[in-house]
């Protein structure tokens, strides 16, 4: 049974990393965890990145061990526990994924063996069908844009909503996924505002955090969604 906890942002104003999120972790990894591989690679400097995970996650009572200095990587991941991806450029953190060859290592962990995958930001990217409704820009270019697809929809974190007091005249957030629809055959996207996140396990999927989320399909005006919504049926579409 898949486990994840995609959250769109790792630090909510006025807090620290990961604060708006502590009791979830908690109840998310329990007590059959006691260490989650972090892999760091969305920003350069990796030691600085894990210890900043592994402070947060140790105070919650869990033990980080960064990828980034494992011998082998894809032996990592398959003797690891369970695993969260951090936020930064999500190019850069999947071509590291395809470089590293993890991307079906990943995959098979979370699917088929069910440990839990935690993601923030481009790593809650990452673990849609594809990149392509990312906020970043193309620093490095992985070999795809496809992603790990452990859900069969795409999210866009930190959503932003369209400032109507606002002089700027480039593309809103709400227009640029319109436009990434346009695209034949593209899914869903939950746009995820800061504050909130998506748990899923097994076939049920529910909106957790404390801000709303907006669900953008192919053709249709998007739609509103509190916390608490059961967001199961974006599922089927596997």
């Amino acid at each position: 049974m898949r486990r994840l906890l995609l959250v769109s942002n790792s630090t909510l104003h006025g807090g620290g990393y990961l604060d708006h999120c502590e009791q979830q972790l908690r109840d998310f990894l329990g007590s059959a965890v006691s260490r989650v591989l972090f892999i760091p690679y969305a920003l350069q400097d990796h030691d600085a990145y894990t210890t900043a995970a592994r402070t947060k996650f140790q105070s919650l009572g869990y033990e980080i061990d960064g990828i980034h200095k494992a011998e082998d990587p894809v032996e990592a991941v398959k003797n690891a526990q369970g695993i969260f991806i951090g936020g930064g450029n999500t190019f850069r953190l999947l071509k590291m994924l395809y470089d590293k060859r993890l991307v079906a290592e990943i995959r098979k962990r979370v699917l088929e063996d069910g440990i839990p995958y935690i993601g923030s930001s481009a790593g809650t990217n990452v673990a849609t069908v594809s990149i392509n409704t990312t906020n970043d820009m193309p620093i490095v270019y992985p070999p795809s844009l496809n992603a790990l697809d452990l859900v069969p929809f795409n999210i866009n974190p930190h959503y932003l909503d369209t400032d109507l007091n606002s002089k700027h005249m480039g593309e809103t957030r709400q227009q640029r996924i319109v436009q990434y629809h346009e695209e034949p055959n593209t899914p869903p996207v939950l746009a995820l505002r800061e504050g909130c996140m998506l748990l899923v396990e097994g076939d049920k999927a529910t909106l957790l955090g404390c801000t709303k989320a907006r669900l953008f399909l192919r053709s249709k005006e998007p739609t509103e969604h509190d916390v608490g919504t059961d967001f199961s049926f974006l599922l089927a579409h596997e």
